[in-house]
């Protein structure tokens, strides 16, 4: 069953950042994983959500997914993405193909 990962980020070094967005696409594809969204312009259309960078990832399963994110091979990005923004991150099942 698909799963999507969905990171709320706020930006807090904008030049680390940019190193971060460069390592981190080659080790989502590694683990099968694909951007859907990648901090493009969100809207909020209702509630009081208001992201501040909206990333949306898809993966085969929650246990691919989850062993992206605890990989060694993300582990130097991680940790770029964690001195450089600010993030919450949730990870949710999709519903199965039809």
């Amino acid at each position: 069953m698909p799963a999507y990962v969905i990171n709320d980020m706020e930006v807090t070094d904008p030049v680390a950042f940019e190193r971060y967005r460069q390592l981190s696409p080659p080790t989502v594809a590694l683990y099968g994983g694909r951007f859907l969204a990648r901090g493009g312009a969100t809207r909020t259309l209702e509630g009081s959500w208001s992201p501040r960078r909206l990333v949306i990832l898809q993966f085969d399963s929650v246990e691919r997914a989850t062993a992206w994110l605890e990989s060694p091979e993300y582990a130097p990005a991680r940790a770029l993405r964690q001195a450089s923004a600010r993030s919450q991150i949730v990870v949710t099942e999709g519903v199965a193909p039809a």
